[in-house]
């Protein structure tokens, strides 16, 4: 086909039938090496599978092309792809622009171990182009990170205006695009250089695997990263590697479901008297709806709120829902309800990131709406 639909790509991409017996399904290969036919005699280069094994050539390759991408990588977790790919491109004295609401695993890397190395980091609210321009040292700043939506504010990032920036003061534009999923946003079409991802939220969808890629946009930048990704090892596992994909089958039907649920909570919760703010891309109030709007096809499955009142009340409201787990990550099917400065967001406490104490963050899963509203009728009170 020559255009093939997202839907047709996450179902068909690097997942042809196997050749030998016509599974439809890729076949899990848990295998560490490979016979050779003579010295260096490979079979399609199979000689070990730090350096390459099928199953997850079969993620990389769909990954590839659901982003739009020229290489993918998958990693044993979205931090070891965040680690890679800091470590493949930057050297110390170098200089990175970064989110000033980053989540707090990004933030904890930047800070604790890259500035020890001898990066420098200034956090930026991205949707401010002056403040981007004025944060930018040409020839020094080498990337610029951006989330967006952001974790767990929800910020937007105008990703083409950013990206038409740091590539003019010759810096590269990393995206995490974990919250968005390609279904939702595609960075490098934006003019991003490469998109990472945290494969254990809607990737993978289930909750069960934890996991993590890189996506370059040239085969340039993709061997840059493939070398430190087998020279440094974090990589995804076959049976790991395989969940992923079986995830990925379903994303578009998932997200969509997740954005449906999610647009019904933010009006329950915007009406509400004991919700102070609701924090929402999809919103007109929001800061940068436009951009959004622009950038994104739909909102996401992610809100969050600030509570009428203290960390304490903030908590209770955590406590008392029953059918919103209380628990960290996202985007899974069920859905989860978590205070980020105790939780999640707990590293960035006393930073320039510190977030709210009574903010409130929800990953808005694929039950029956109803239910989740009337869970939220008990928890607010």
């Amino acid at each position: 086909m020559s255009n093939p639909g997202f839907e047709t790509q996450a179902i068909h991409a690097g997942q042809s039938p196997d050749p030998t017996t016509g599974a439809v399904v890729p076949p899990i290969y848990q295998v560490s090496t490979y016979k050779q036919d003579g010295v260096g005699g490979t079979r399609g280069g199979h000689d070990y599978s730090r350096s390459i094994n099928p199953t997850r050539t079969a993620l990389e390759e769909c990954l590839a092309t659901l982003e739009g991408g020229a290489r993918a990588m998958a990693f044993a977790s979205g931090m070891a792809a965040c680690d890679t790919l800091l470590r493949s491109v930057l050297a110390p004295g170098d200089h990175v622009i970064i989110p000033n609401d980053a989540y707090g695993g990004s933030y904890r890397l930047f800070k604790r171990v890259l500035e020890r190395w001898g990066v420098r980091h200034t956090p930026v609210a991205l949707g401010d182009l002056a403040a981007v321009t004025s944060a930018l040292e040409p020839g020094v700043t080498k990337l610029v990170w951006i989330e967006t939506p952001t974790n767990p504010l929800l910020a937007i990032a105008d990703i083409s205006a950013v990206a038409a920036l740091a590539h003019a003061a010759g810096a590269l534009v990393a995206v995490d695009n974990t919250f968005a999923s390609p279904y939702l946003q595609q960075p490098l079409a934006l003019g991003a250089d490469v998109v990472v991802h945290s494969t254990t939220k809607y990737l993978g969808g289930h909750s069960d695997v934890v996991g993590g890629a890189l996506v370059a946009k040239t085969e340039e930048l993709g061997e840059i990263l493939a070398f430190h990704h087998n020279a440094m090892g974090a990589i995804a596992g076959p049976f790991d590697s395989w969940l992923v994909l079986r995830g990925i089958r379903t994303l578009a039907l998932r997200v969509e479901r997740h954005c449906d649920n999610a647009e019904k909570i933010v009006d329950f919760l915007s009406a509400h008297p004991r919700v102070a703010t609701v924090l929402y891309p999809g919103l007109s109030t929001h800061h940068n709806h436009d951009v959004a709007s622009r950038q994104m096809k739909r909102f996401g499955g992610m809100i969050s709120f600030l509570i009428d009142g203290n960390t304490d009340d903030a908590i209770s409201v955590c406590n008392r829902a029953s059918l919103f787990t209380l628990g960290e990550s996202l985007g899974g099917v069920e859905s989860l309800i978590e205070l980020p400065a105790a939780m999640t967001h707990a590293s960035v406490t006393g930073s320039q990131l510190e977030v709210p104490a009574n903010l409130i963050r929800l990953s808005v899963g694929i039950e029956t709406v109803e239910d989740l509203l009337d869970d939220l009728v008990v928890a607010l009170g």
